[in-house]
């Protein structure tokens, strides 16, 4: 029998983090933490994170819904993931509680990831800015090893987005680095396909959301005549029915989804997106939504039993002052998790 606490905790970013919907400079997060009645040292930590302008769950009412579900939960002594489809960040944190609640323990599974026998491969995260900070943070990622880079644009000029793309292809070949680029729905449909072609002379792996969500038609249209991959985020936001979500994909067909638990159904709701992408041959890879380390280990340890080889969006823990301490590691380009590592430090989330 275990009983259900519920911490809010708020996260500082190092640095102001921009993206084309704002500047995120602090992150309200809820810690649901299961406690054996019996046993206080027995716990589960799952994290709620939603995000307040982007998560189709959060409202002015989020925690006092957490709360509500949590007494459900408790008073069942299970979390039913068909009642919280349509509350993704509220789901993931329930179901990764009860997840590390069971295994007892940070390797919530069984994987070589899980065992520090291997790391998973990242993507060297580059947050919008004026000019001269992106090129230094560009710089800094190719430093630390990182060979796949994702650049966040559209809130700069254009014109000066392309060249700091030039400036990172005039060092490295496709070959050498993939590069990423992340519109967050910021262009125009009247001349975002002129956008995507100067892009695709740079040799871009893939643009996330170059417009807005809720445009199936138009997104449709791009997936078929640009010449970048597409990839669909914000998109899948609020989809959470398994006929939505395939009929939304075999509509536009996009070549990729981006999967963030917190977002798009916690991981049930992901394997559910998964199994419709594998069937549609459409390609897929694995991101956190800014959660602190916790909801990290959650997600990593998960995508690590899925065995892709392209590397993830996993790389956010070390944009907070203040983050939990986990036993997690970026070591060039690769996230590690250490099993033997020491942690004291959770023990104020659990404790109070």
């Amino acid at each position: 029998m275990f009983k259900i606490e519920i911490v809010p905790y708020t996260l500082k970013f190092r640095n102001p983090a921009g993206t084309s919907r704002g500047v995120y400079i602090d992150h309200k997060v809820w810690y649901i933490i299961f406690k054996n009645c019996n046993n206080p040292s027995h716990i589960g930590i799952g994290e709620c994170a939603p995000l307040p302008d982007l998560s189709c769950d959060y409202s002015d009412e989020y925690e006092q819904q957490l709360k509500s579900f949590c007494k459900t939960v408790e008073e069942k002594q299970l979390v039913d993931s068909a009642s919280l489809k349509n509350y993704p960040s509220i789901l993931f944190g329930l179901e990764t509680a009860m997840r590390h609640y069971q295994q007892q323990s940070w390797q919530l599974w069984d994987t070589r990831f899980s065992r520090g026998e291997e790391g998973i491969k990242i993507n060297g995260l580059i947050w919008m800015g004026d000019f001269s900070e992106m090129k230094s943070r560009i710089e800094a990622a190719l430093e630390k090893g990182f060979r796949c880079i994702k650049l966040k644009i559209g809130a700069i000029d254009f014109n000066k987005e392309i060249e700091l793309l030039k400036y990172i292809r005039q060092q490295f070949t496709p070959e050498e680095l993939e590069l990423r680029v992340d519109a967050n729905g910021g262009f125009s449909y009247h001349d975002v396909l002129v956008k995507l072609n100067q892009l695709a002379e740079l040799n871009i792996h893939s643009i996330e959301q170059p417009i807005k969500a809720g445009l199936q038609k138009e997104m449709s249209y791009l997936c078929r005549n640009s010449l970048i991959p597409i990839a669909l985020d914000e998109e899948l936001i609020g989809i959470n029915s398994y006929v939505e979500k395939k009929s939304l994909l075999t509509t536009i067909n996009p070549q990729y989804i981006i999967l963030k638990p917190s977002l798009h159904g916690g991981i049930s709701g992901c394997e559910e997106w998964i199994s419709i992408a594998e069937e549609l041959g459409i390609g897929y890879w694995i991101t956190s939504a800014l959660e602190s380390n916790i909801g990290l280990n959650s997600i990593s340890q998960w995508c690590s039993t899925l065995n892709i080889s392209i590397p993830q969006g996993l790389g956010t823990g070390s944009l907070y002052l203040n983050n939990t301490p986990l036993p997690l590691e970026i070591k060039g380009e690769y996230l590690w998790f250490d099993p033997e590592g020491s942690f004291p430090g959770i023990n104020k989330i659990i404790n109070g």
